[in-house]
């Protein structure tokens, strides 16, 4: 299978890398991008295919939050996953959170999407930002979740000045 290279999506201090699913002969190669990307924790949201013990001894925290393909996240994923970001990204400004599915094509970039319509972003702009670095992101059944997100802003704090941005 031809994978998409990981891509990195940014947007005010939220960092992310989607990439797709390694196997044993890939972890290697897996690791070192991991590595450039400065990521030390990543989210695996598929079956476990590989084995995460050499990445875990490389520093990069691995969390198994597995869901159906092509689906819609679970309420609990949702709910550890802004969790997570609300701490990583809080104490270790800056920092990039790697997540991958089978080929990163849809439940990744929608965890993703989540992420930034959580930061404030539009829906239709998320995916507008996800689709230009991931072709072919996101299938039908969830972008209609995305659209009928209701956001917590749970990642949006004021600054000092009162001007609304993501963590700080």
């Amino acid at each position: 299978m031809n994978r998409p290279a990981p891509v990195e999506i940014s947007y005010d201090c939220l960092r992310f890398l989607i990439t797709h699913n390694p196997t044993n002969a890939q972890l290697g190669r897996f690791i070192e991008d991991l590595k450039a990307f400065g990521v030390n924790t990543l989210v695996r949201v598929c079956a476990a295919t590989y084995d995460k013990t050499p990445v875990e001894q490389e520093g990069i925290q691995v969390l198994d939050w597995p869901f159906d393909d092509g689906s819609a996240p679970p309420d609990q994923v949702v709910d550890d996953w802004l969790s997570l970001l609300q701490t990583k990204f809080r104490e270790e400004p800056g920092s990039c959170v790697a997540v991958h599915c089978v080929a990163g094509l849809g439940r990744a970039p929608v965890l993703v999407a989540l992420a930034l319509i959580e930061c404030g972003m539009e829906y239709e702009d998320a995916v507008h930002l996800i689709r230009q670095k991931r072709r072919g992101a996101l299938n039908a059944k969830q972008l209609h979740y995305l659209e009928s997100y209701k956001p917590k802003l749970c990642l949006r704090s004021k600054d000092a000045n009162g001007q609304s941005c993501c963590i700080q």
